[in-house]
């Protein structure tokens, strides 16, 4: 059974919308767009080297490796699995075509469901990489926003200030529902 979901404002007792709900809907849309940035400024640095996190030289256009210096630095448990995938040509592609998917889809508020899933197994992925975080036992930045990302899907939040209501009615997501 495929559950959809729409997202209505409240109707107000006097007919108009209600206006924690419209309120509501805003935050999620601010936030789906502040997320979309961190990731989309990540890819663009790791591509480009921007100087930021990632300097030119070691830019991914340059030769760098967007993988090697994070998860050559892996601690913990899944240290030898990650400190192996450091810096391999294919991990490479997954990790920055990944980043480029979700911030871009966040961004324009389509795709919110793949992104969702797709952000879980990223994020996941790195806070696995550096276990136990520096300031908790288990809770880091990552899980924070892979929970808030699948809260953005359930809340449609592609459908303010995005393109989420467009997306919905074209024709490959008719048929292909999952790509809400």
């Amino acid at each position: 059974m495929a559950v959809t979901h729409e997202a209505r404002p409240l109707p107000a007792r006097d007919g108009r919308v209600a206006p924690v709900r419209q309120a509501v809907d805003y935050v999620w849309a601010a936030t789906r767009i502040c997320l979309g940035t961190i990731f989309a400024w990540a890819f663009l640095d790791k591509l480009f080297g921007l100087g930021h996190g990632t300097p030119s030289a070691r830019s991914w256009l340059n030769g760098g490796s967007p993988t090697k210096g994070f998860l050559s630095h892996s601690t913990g448990f899944f240290r030898g699995f990650y400190t192996d995938l450091a810096g391999n040509a294919f991990i490479d592609w997954l990790f920055m075509l990944s980043l480029a998917g979700v911030g871009f889809a966040l961004l324009f508020g389509i795709g919110m469901r793949i992104a969702a899933v797709s952000s879980v197994i990223l994020l996941v992925m790195m806070w696995s990489a550096v276990l136990p975080p520096a300031n908790h036992i288990f809770m880091d930045d990552h899980l924070i926003y892979a929970l808030v990302i699948v809260g953005l899907a359930l809340a449609g939040a592609g459908r303010t200030w995005g393109l989420g209501s467009w997306w919905s009615r074209t024709a490959l997501v008719q048929r292909y529902p999952w790509l809400t």
